[in-house]
């Protein structure tokens, strides 16, 4: 058994902890009723209401404790304790306190403490939603029984005004709702205690009062539409919500039903008002809804609220038009892993309060989505202009630093516009347009704000698709190779080729590697993919000895195959690679993988000991794109590299007679250089026949490029090396 150390009075006491989770789950039942029992309506004793709440505090117990926190579970919780007679506001508050304070301490076992606080804020706010829905059920199931008691009241008052006084003062006086007698003038002739405790006011002060004279400003339009039609004897009754204001200032909310009292003949003589006062449940409806629709931490507008803003202003008329900013700051993530969340949080609230002062113009709000997205939302005829204006206050506010825990923090944000007439979108639209160019700016370096570009949505909405078709693609053999030969510079034989990875979508067609090799890379999906191309290359590569042999110099055709940066730190790339080798039944020295200069800047032993391990096995490494990685050129005698392959750039000045002579020195002393340390050259990009022979006079070894081949089937290639061979 554990134990826990208790201050008490200047001193320590030691309490026993309880052992088993069902231990400290009775200990927080334990604990929960004897908070909210004082407040109940129960007739249940102490103990009786405890086992009332011990399930109760099991489904948040499981609800913490879930993979996924789901908040109808603390909705339900909500809604059991209206079941259990906890309709006091206390008892809610008093509940929610005990859930903050005890549910992770005896339920969180050894869970994340950050996350289960997390996990029970969003169960107190559903247990808070639940309660405010299950209360106004039962309101509307109480206000029903007390229109059917003011009906019956109605004729019990009638009988009782025809019958004898005694029986009527009886019901008049002793029910418990206020209940007035007035003439068809609207002259007030008799009140009942009740009404005149729920007003604070005399009964003669009372009757001085005329019905007319008791409007509110938040009386509904058709309040006294209402009222002239019952005084007219149209209508036999009505029931609505309707507010007077007290002689102390105070506002007293009622349930009212006016009554129409006829006589003996039919004729209309007497308005009857039964009034249930209100007040303070409509306060803890509004303290519900307010909880409901406000974040927490920062007082801010929540999500819930800010779309029931934005579809509201989406739906206006027309010629009305709307202005969104949808801000993320930047580097926040470093923020909360170094200082901690409690300083993110209070970083949250400053610049909380700085967006609530952008936005004070009639038609703007700011709101907080969560983490460290906020919004903020103009609306009017002219919001093109303003939502500009509102963009560029924002970023101006973030400008000075936040002074937290005696450090001052840079805040930083970027920020995507939409803008538009209304009517035209709906708000999953817009958000999305807001939250695409939010990140467009982003990327763009940050600390900017960018306008929603249609065409650009379009094309990340299309990313988004092809990163989530990834891998059902794969699956479904949708991608295929096409080969580019590499040609001997020397005698225009064809040496091997090139394996370049393409995918024929349903929708798109034919796409290029440059569509979704860096979506890959992104998901991790690179590796598999890696893997299957390598592995139906080396086997293409066998297919060619078998038919071919070998090239004009005695080697194997060899297939090139290129490596992405997330394939060079996988753990599997060395004995992946050799399985296939040995599965396909192709020597080593048939393989080249291309790996870009760029993937090996700065590479320290770690990531080159499996090309080291690739090299030593024969598998030739050649480093792709070289000449644009500005790398130090005497790296090149420790990476384990035995091709150079120069980047493109460097033939387009060769398409053109003179050749860029700066150009031709740097490729000669290129080529120079890797001859020296025993690489071979070969060249990207040639499109003409000069190009071709000025690279050869050059000494570079091999090319492609469209001017021998484009990419194709591997039969085009046979052919081509057929050509080659005979010609």
């Amino acid at each position: 058994m554990g134990f826990l150390r208790v201050r008490r009075r200047g001193a320590f006491r030691v309490i026993a902890e309880p052992d088993g989770p069902e231990d400290r789950l009775r200990r927080f039942a334990t604990i929960w009723s004897r908070a909210v029992f004082p407040v109940t309506s129960t007739s249940a004793t102490r103990p009786e209401f405890e086992e009332q709440l011990l399930p109760l505090a099991r489904r948040l117990s499981e609800a913490l404790a879930a993979r996924a926190v789901d908040t109808d579970e603390g909705r339900a919780v909500g809604a059991a304790l209206v079941d259990a007679h906890c309709t006091d506001p206390e008892a809610l508050t008093r509940s929610l306190d005990c859930v903050d304070a005890y549910l992770v301490l005896y339920c969180g076992g050894d869970g994340d403490r950050e996350d289960l606080r997390s996990r029970s804020s969003r169960l107190q706010h559903a247990m808070a939603a639940g309660f405010a829905h299950a209360l106004r059920e039962r309101t509307l199931t109480e206000q029903e029984a007390i229109a059917q008691a003011a009906l019956q009241a109605q004729g019990v008052v009638a009988q009782a005004l025809h019958a004898t006084e005694a029986r009527f003062r009886a019901v008049f006086e002793g029910a418990a709702i206020g209940i007035g007698i007035a003439d068809l003038d609207g002259n007030v002739l008799q009140v009942n205690g009740a009404l005149l405790r729920m007003f604070g006011i005399t009964d003669q002060t009372m009757r001085g009062r005329k019905v007319q004279e008791w409007t509110h400003p938040e009386d509904a339009p058709q309040t006294w539409t209402l009222y002239d039609e019952l005084v007219r004897g149209e209508r036999e009754h009505y029931h609505l919500e309707k507010a007077f204001s007290r002689p102390d200032g105070t506002v007293l909310w009622t349930n009212l039903t006016v009554s129409l009292l006829r006589d003996a003949d039919g004729a209309p003589q007497y308005q009857l008002a039964l009034m249930e006062d209100t007040t303070e449940r409509r306060l803890l409806n509004l303290r519900l809804r307010y909880e409901a629709t406000h974040d927490a931490l920062t007082g801010l507008p929540n999500r819930t609220l800010f779309f029931e803003r934005l579809e509201k202003a989406l739906s206006a008329g027309e010629g009305q038009r709307f202005g969104l900013c949808y801000l993320d700051l930047d580097g926040f993530k470093t923020i909360n892993d170094s200082l901690g969340h409690a300083a993110g949080d209070r970083l949250l609230v400053e610049v909380a309060d700085r967006l609530q002062s952008c936005a004070t113009a009639p038609g703007e709000m700011v709101a907080r989505l969560g983490g460290d997205e906020f919004v903020a939302l103009t609306t009017g005829p002219d919001t093109e202009r303003e939502v500009d204006d509102l963009a560029a206050r924002i970023m101006n506010v973030l400008l000075a630093p936040v002074r937290i825990d005696g450090r001052e923090l840079t805040v930083r944000g970027s920020i995507g516009i939409v803008e538009g007439p209304a009517g035209e979108r709906g708000p999953a639209e817009v958000l999305r347009s807001a939250d695409i160019t939010m990140y467009r700016a982003k990327s763009a370096g940050g600390n900017r704000f960018e306008l929603a570009d249609p065409e650009a949505d379009a094309r990340a909405i299309t990313r988004h698709g092809l990163t989530t078709q990834l891998p059902a693609a794969l699956d479904r053999g949708e991608f295929f190779i096409e080969y580019q030969p590499l040609v001997h510079l020397g005698d225009g034989s064809v040496r091997g080729a090139e394996a370049l990875v393409r995918w024929l979508h349903p929708q798109h067609g034919v796409l290029g590697p440059d569509r979704f090799i860096p979506l890959a890379e992104h998901t991790g999906l690179i590796v598999p993919l890696g893997r299957w191309v390598l592995e139906q290359s080396v086997r293409q590569a066998r297919e060619w000895r078998e038919r071919y042999g070998q090239d004009v110099a005695g080697d194997p055709l060899r297939i090139n195959v290129n490596l992405s940066p997330c394939q060079l730190t996988h753990p599997g790339l060395v004995q992946d690679t050799v399985d296939i080798l040995e599965r396909a039944g192709v020597e080593p020295d048939a393989l080249c993988l291309e790996v870009t200069e760029s993937a090996l800047i700065g590479a320290d032993d770690d990531l080159l000991k499996p090309l080291r391990r690739l090299a030593e096995m024969g598998v030739d490494i050649a480093l792709d794109d070289f000449g644009t990685g500005y790398s130090n050129l005497a790296n090149l005698r420790r990476l384990p590299v035995s091709v150079l392959k120069l980047d493109r750039s460097f033939t387009q000045s060769m398409q053109q007679f003179p050749a860029d002579p700066v150009d031709l020195k740097i490729v000669e002393g290129i080529v120079s250089l890797a001859h020296g340390l025993n690489l071979a050259v070969t060249v990207e990009g040639v499109e003409t026949g000069a190009q071709a022979e000025q690279l050869r006079i050059l000494g570079c070894d091999t090319a492609q490029g469209w001017y021998y081949a484009r990419p194709g089937p591997p039969d085009r290639l046979h052919q081509l090396a057929l050509v080659d061979a005979t010609g």
